[in-house]
Order: structure tokens, then C-alpha cells, then sequence
């Protein structure tokens, strides 16, 4: 048998999952995964993290709201786990939004740089986000927009739920490039075809660099500046918001402003610093719904 059968029984409950929040309406489905996540979230070894993490990068909060916080988290991952079956179902509209609809802001600064949809005359670009509300919206909304690109994403420890994710992913991106040597040559490759990638740059990556979050040092992956630096690229922050149930919003913000200066180094260290600020920014205005179970600062 290939494959434990850990691997296999965790790949027939995801289906069995998969199947139920499919047959339902998108609100009903994400209505459901928040409360079997909240309920998922109250067991002690999986708060235990979500805690600890919170109360090292936001010592400030009192325990009350920690608790809010922390129950927030787990509704949000169990929201976003449900709406994976509905993710083409999900419209595009600039007014508010409501049920499975995402409110897009900042349009015009995508398309400066890649062209209106169907056009030939776009150029390679950068762009990040970080594990915030449905992070999945990222590269939807740009497909919608008529700009897929190619997904960098973190394999599952699973290989049969990392086989069937990239399934899911297929239809909304160019690609979807699991981190390692194989995506780094598919990352210059879409790039010199002049072709957007995409990247979730909020998680630690053990042989990155040191780089302040939440004013302690966190182990962050460099790629996304030295590819930037190296290549010329715009780097274009992309901002995902659960504004109520399964509504969005997705913001295109201005390209990071950055400098060659003379050490690639201390250039690569300062761009990613920036990244970092924003992401916590982001984090700050809405903290239950980031990815806290994470491990970002391990002891």
C-alpha cells in the first residue's frame, strides 16, 4: 500500500466534508464550517496554540478578548474550508457585498500593470497576501478579472489532500507551484513569460531570514524581494477581508516602493521588513480572522 492509512481515511473524511458543504448554498455551507470550527476550536490542545501566539504578538489584549479573538479564529478557518466547493460560484461586484459576492477595490491598480483582461500588453508582476479570511480569494479574484496566475502554496503534509487541493486550484490559476526547487524554476519561468505569480508570504520558512513581526524576529522566505530586486518587478500587496458571513473584500493596493542599494542583502532584508509591517497591519485591523494556529515564532 502506497499510502498510510492515516493519509487515506483523512482524504475520504475531506470528501465526505467536501460533499456536504458542496450541496448546500454558499451561506448556508460557510454558516455551517464556522460552527463546526468554533466547535473544533474549544479543544484545549488545539486553543493552546492559537493562545500562546496571540499573547506573545499582542500582549496588550486582555483575556476576554482573547477569547473573542481566539473563537473568531477557528469560525473564520472553519468559513473558509466550507466555501472551497463554492469558489467559482463567488461574484464580483465594487458596491458592497453581500452573500458569496467579493467587493473588489483598487481594480485599476492590477490592471496597470498587467493590462485589461484579453490584452497583450502586461507585464510580469508580484503579487503577496497572507493566510487572512479565505485566502483562496486571492488568485479567484484575479482570475475573474481576467489575470490568472500562477499560485506558489505550501504542500500539505498529506499527499493525497495536497493531490486533490491542486485539483481545486487548477481551474482558478495558471498553475499551483508547491514550494521547493520545482516551483523556483516555474516561478522564473512564468516570470519571463511575463506571466503574475502570486504568493502567500506570511508563514515561517526555517532557512529564511530574521525579519521583525509583531516586534520579534521571525524566520520569513526572501523570494518575493529577491525576486522583485533582481528582476525589476512591481510587487502588488493584495488585501482579503471577511467583511460579514461569506462576504468579501479584495483590495489591490500601490506597488511596494523599494531601492537597489548596494548590498542585495540588506535591499532583500528591507523589502520583506515592509512586507511585514503591512501584514501586521492587516492582522492588527482584524485578528480573528489570520491563521494564529500557525507556529510563526517557534521558541
Amino acid at each position: 500500500m502506497k499510502y498510510p492509512l492515516r493519509y487515506r481515511l483523512e482524504l475520504y473524511l475531506g470528501r465526505l466534508f467536501w460533499a456536504l458543504f458542496a450541496a448546500l448554498p454558499v451561506a448556508a455551507a460557510s454558516n455551517l464550517g464556522g460552527a463546526l470550527g468554533g466547535l473544533l476550536g474549544r479543544l484545549p490542545a488545539l486553543a493552546r496554540r492559537t493562545e500562546a501566539n496571540l499573547s506573545l504578538a499582542m500582549p496588550e489584549l486582555g483575556a476576554e478578548e482573547r477569547a473573542h479573538i481566539i473563537a473568531g479564529v477557528w469560525q473564520n478557518l472553519g468559513r473558509t474550508v466550507a466555501e472551497l466547493p463554492h469558489l467559482r460560484a463567488f461574484a464580483l461586484t465594487e458596491g458592497p457585498p453581500g452573500p458569496a459576492q467579493v467587493q473588489v477595490v483598487g481594480r485599476e491598480k492590477l490592471t496597470a500593470h498587467m493590462g485589461e483582461a484579453g490584452e497583450a500588453d502586461g507585464r510580469a508582476a508580484l503579487l503577496f497576501g497572507g493566510h487572512l479570511a479565505n485566502w483562496e480569494m486571492m488568485y479567484t479574484v484575479t482570475a475573474k478579472l481576467g489575470h490568472p496566475m500562477h499560485v506558489v502554496y505550501r504542500a500539505a503534509n498529506n499527499p493525497l489532500i495536497d493531490a486533490w487541493l491542486w485539483q481545486v486550484r487548477k481551474d482558478s490559476a495558471l498553475s499551483a507551484l508547491a514550494k521547493g526547487r520545482t516551483a523556483a524554476r516555474g516561478i522564473l519561468a512564468a516570470l519571463k513569460r511575463g506571466e503574475p505569480v502570486g504568493m502567500l508570504v506570511d508563514q515561517k520558512m526555517n532557512d529564511g531570514i530574521a525579519v521583525p513581526f509583531f516586534g520579534r524576529p521571525a524566520m520569513t522566505a526572501p523570494a518575493l524581494a529577491q525576486l522583485a530586486l533582481r528582476q525589476d518587478l512591481p510587487v502588488l500587496p493584495v488585501q482579503c477581508e471577511r467583511l460579514d458571513g461569506a462576504s468579501f473584500r479584495v483590495t489591490f493596493l500601490d506597488p511596494l516602493p523599494y531601492r537597489k542599494g548596494g548590498d542585495h542583502g540588506d535591499d532583500v532584508a528591507a523589502m520583506m521588513e515592509q512586507v511585514n509591517r503591512m501584514l501586521e497591519d492587516w492582522i492588527r485591523a482584524r485578528p480573528e480572522q489570520w491563521l494564529w494556529p500557525h507556529n510563526r515564532w517557534p521558541s
